[in-house]
């Protein structure tokens, strides 16, 4: 089936996306890594799946840069591949629920370029969404960032916070307007893309969001050299469609 079948069939998903080459991490020997490179042949249509329920609401946002380095004197002005800006979420304003299990939003940081790709393809940015429940289990939505039309994701990433500075403060803001209307999920089990790449987190990867162009070049002009992981075998795993509904 080619592309373009297939982002009709299944609604506009990542299957739309993913425009630039990565660099990144080595390849692991662990099963079960994130991120993936997306190929046709893995993917499945299931709309009996659990839908995911998001409830989102307004937070104030407190936008920090997270450091790997912290050790080396020279950090400031270095970038390790792991370090990207994180927007932390006060406890309460956001959750998903999958098959009766709740899953509170800790917070969201950003990729350059986007670790999900598909056949090889990958987009400028990528949003992660990090969710975790009463037993510790992680789960992750991931959205692609392509340049177009300005969204609440210029307001998140306006004022960048430094390296080794304070934290850029958003007040009010809406969580539910930086996920795209379409919240039909393509799923996999994956780990973290960051050390240490520990496996059972379940991924829900959505449709594109855009952001202005000067926004994502903000952003990509720090991270020349990207702080994204290289896709990781699948290993035979397969990835689950699921729209809406």
């Amino acid at each position: 089936m080619t592309r373009r079948r297939l982002t009709a069939f299944v609604v506009p998903l990542v299957l739309t996306g993913f425009l630039l080459a990565a660099g990144g991490t080595a390849q692991s020997r662990q099963p079960s890594q994130s991120p993936v490179d997306i190929s046709p042949g893995a993917i499945r249509f299931d709309p009996a799946q659990p839908r995911l329920e998001i409830a989102y609401g307004h937070s104030d946002l407190d936008l920090e840069y997270i450091r790997k380095d912290t050790s080396d004197t020279n950090g400031c002005g270095t970038r390790n591949h792991e370090e990207t800006e994180e927007a932390l979420v006060r406890p309460g304003t956001g959750h998903v629920t999958l098959a009766g299990v709740r899953y509170e939003l800790e917070q969201f940081h950003f990729h350059t370029p986007s670790e999900h790709r598909f056949q090889g393809r990958a987009d400028p940015l990528e949003m992660h969404f990090v969710h975790r429940s009463a037993a510790g289990k992680l789960l992750v939505i991931g959205v692609p960032l392509r340049a177009g039309a300005g969204s609440p994701v210029d307001r998140v990433l306006a004022t960048l916070a430094p390296e080794c500075g304070e934290p850029v403060a958003l007040a009010d803001f809406d969580l539910d307007t930086l996920l795209p209307r379409n919240r039909s999920t393509l799923r996999y089990e994956g780990s973290l893309t960051t050390a240490p790449f520990s496996e059972g987190v379940q991924w829900f990867l959505m449709s594109e969001q855009t952001a202005s162009p000067s926004t994502i070049a903000r952003f990509r002009g720090l991270f020349g050299d990207g702080n994204a992981r290289e896709p990781q075998p699948l290993n035979g795993r397969k990835l689950t469609v699921v729209p809406q509904g």
